[in-house]
């Protein structure tokens, strides 16, 4: 099975995460950020992943730690529990619309880290959530999976539904390219390795 469990303690959080590939889509989500346990649960339900994370972070300072910490253990487990990437599919784009929302998520589990993040017109807060923080948790997340991501909102005016089209896109585009395709001889690269 590809799973893997992690922790990181810092000065500023304290993470321990259980993350597995060839999951169902069970949840335990609790890092103290209200609006970030919805997204993450969505990624984990749409991308039929298993997810387990608990955080103490300093969220009486803002949760820019707790969410780029935890965008940095989940692309460390993502990483791992990837395995030799033989016969996965690699490759996903996905389009997921939430009411007037469309994003597109397109992935490459490449061995190489990169975002690109066109996403415009966010208001500055869901609720208490500071929305600046997707993109810092996405920055996050590629550069400790070694993913390259693309992420394009092609419109949307409600800012809450804009993030979760985003992250049901990406656990979808998740679910797709680590997907194990029979017809996939060995590492789909030419290069041999990815």
């Amino acid at each position: 099975m590809r799973q893997k469990a992690l922790s990181r303690e810092t000065a500023e959080t304290s993470i321990s995460l259980d993350f597995s590939v060839d999951g169902t889509g069970e949840t335990d989500i609790q890092t103290g950020v209200g609006f970030f346990d919805h997204m993450l649960t969505l990624f984990t339900k749409h991308g039929l992943f298993d997810l387990k994370v608990k955080c103490g972070g300093d969220t009486e300072v803002d949760d820019h730690h707790t969410v780029e910490d935890i965008g940095i253990v989940l692309g460390q487990a993502f990483n791992e529990s990837i395995g030799t990437k033989e016969g996965i599919e690699r490759y996903a784009t996905i389009s997921v619309p939430m009411d007037e929302a469309l994003s597109t998520v397109s992935l490459d589990i490449s061995g190489r880290s990169f975002l690109v993040y066109n996403v415009e017109g966010l208001k500055d807060k869901v609720g208490e959530f500071d929305t600046e923080l997707v993109e810092e948790f996405f920055h996050a997340f590629t550069s400790h999976a070694k993913v390259t991501l693309h992420i394009n909102l092609q419109y949307g005016k409600n800012t809450h539904h804009i993030i979760e089209s985003i992250f049901k896109a990406f656990g979808r585009a998740m679910r797709v390219a680590s997907s194990i395709n029979p017809d996939v001889k060995g590492i789909p690269s030419t290069k041999g390795l990815l």
